[in-house]
């Protein structure tokens, strides 16, 4: 309404002006009537062809990419000009803002850990993350708008999506068998479907571990179960001779010790994975671990190899002295269980550049083939199975030290070959290491059992 009464009163002038004119020039040809009504609706043509030529120029502005601004035209035009040009930058904010929004989803989907694609009611392709383009073997770009099922080509996944019955996932193979994967599908839309991938190849070996673990603890148990069982109801129901009664008690013995190893064994495995990492900051004396550990192998050894010990005197560790003292423990009673007689086994700590330090254990026994070194800190894992029931291992010793050592950030290196021996290195960090002042360093421990059980240092 506001815009009316302006437009009607200029009509109206322009009406009467047109009209006087034509007036005037009646008094030359006669006609003023004539004159007058013709001369006011030329002035009206005028009029309508000039708001014509500005609804055409805001017309030929909307046509346009309109890079430059609508027409700044007065009245009518100009105004309407005005709010195309600011609702059409209003639209412009929205969806640039829109977009701003879709990518941050998207981005933020792509950094799922999990595989996210988009199909649409085809089973194209729309839009997949790197994930899933990473898990199913497929390209982000080049693939999209492909049928999936042209591209995953699994039987079990092409007959779950021909299917069409999508309420329990799908687990595969992924691309060259090296992974598993877990696929789960959901319908929205008008027939398109939300597909999301996951690799759970740890999650299944952790399960196969973890369903060997139980079977092998098992077995651990069932074998000197039975023979004690078996022990007892032969004293029980059979007159022995004394000689024959402190035999079977002494195997009974040694049957039991063997599951008081083997539930030690779990138990502290068991505490190792349940507790927090030991702190770095509480620093224990790197020369009575080890120390500690030698004297033990003595003790195991009974005289029968020769165990020298180096290094550690100007070394201090953050982290456990008793998770120290079990790992290091463990590396040297493997070795004493697998040197023959008159072998020499090393205990050795060795500055590495950068502050890192490794304590090693090396032997000259029996070695251990290739094959095997990927598996050696696998629960439960022996190269030879009745050998090493026979040296009264319980198959839980590297399992320990690996788990020590990651406990104190660092790593375990296994070096071997086979009749020559095998070397296990403990590689601690330079944050868990440090050398001791110069006022507080004592010379290097040297200290050797000879095969008579004679120590010397």
């Amino acid at each position: 309404m506001a815009e009316l009464l302006p437009r009607a009163v200029t009509a109206l002038l322009v009406l009467g002006l047109g009209a006087a004119l034509g007036a005037l020039t009646s008094l030359f040809t006669g006609r003023p009537l004539a004159m007058s009504a013709l001369g006011a609706l030329l002035a009206l043509l005028l009029v309508n062809v000039r708001q014509a030529a500005r609804g055409h120029r805001l017309l030929e502005w909307l046509r346009s990419p309109r890079q430059t601004p609508a027409p700044r035209d007065a009245g009518f035009w100009g105004e309407l000009g005005y709010r195309f040009e600011r609702a059409l930058r209003n639209k412009d904010v929205e969806l640039q803002a829109e977009r701003q929004r879709l990518q941050e989803f998207l981005a933020a989907i792509d950094a799922s850990p999990n595989g996210v694609m988009l199909l649409d009611a085809s089973d194209q392709i729309s839009w997949l993350n790197s994930v899933a383009a990473e898990h199913l073997g497929l390209d982000p770009t080049r693939d999209r708008l492909q049928r999936v099922t042209n591209l995953v080509r699994a039987p079990a996944f092409v007959s779950y999506m021909q299917d069409g019955r999508f309420e329990e996932p799908i687990v595969f193979a992924g691309p060259l068998g090296r992974s598993t994967l877990s696929v789960i599908v959901r319908a929205y839309g008008e027939g398109m479907k939300l597909m999301l991938t996951q690799d759970i190849t740890e999650r299944e070996r952790a399960e196969a571990m973890r369903r060997d673990f139980v079977a092998n603890v098992s077995h651990e148990i069932r074998t000197p179960l039975t023979v004690v069982a078996g022990f007892v109801e032969t004293l029980a129901q059979l007159p022995l001779t004394e000689v024959e009664r402190r035999r079977v008690l002494t195997l009974m013995e040694q049957q039991t010790d063997r599951m008081q190893s083997l539930v030690g064994d779990l138990l502290t495995l068991a505490q190792l994975e349940g507790s927090p990492r030991p702190g770095p900051d509480r620093w224990v004396a790197a020369a009575p671990i080890l120390q500690r550990a030698h004297d033990d192998a003595l003790a195991l050894s009974a005289g029968r190899h020769r165990i020298d010990i180096s290094g550690g005197a100007d070394a201090e560790i953050a982290g456990s002295e008793a998770e120290l003292i079990s790992a290091v423990g463990n590396l040297l009673n493997n070795a004493v269980r697998y040197t023959p007689v008159d072998g020499q086994i090393s205990l050795r700590w060795a500055w590495r550049d950068g502050g890192a330090a490794d304590i090693e254990v090396s032997d000259t026994g029996i070695g251990i083939a290739r094959e095997h070194l990927p598996r050696l800190t696998e629960r439960f894992y022996r190269v030879d199975g009745s050998r090493s029931r026979d040296t009264g291992g319980t198959g839980l010793g590297l399992s320990i030290v690996k788990h020590v050592v990651q406990r104190h950030g660092g790593e375990i290196d296994v070096q071997s070959e086979i009749g020559k021996g095998t070397t296990f290195r403990m590689q601690l960090p330079a944050q868990r290491v440090r050398r001791l002042a110069a006022a507080d360093e004592v010379p290097a421990a040297a200290v050797a059992a000879a095969p008579d059980g004679t120590v010397s240092a």
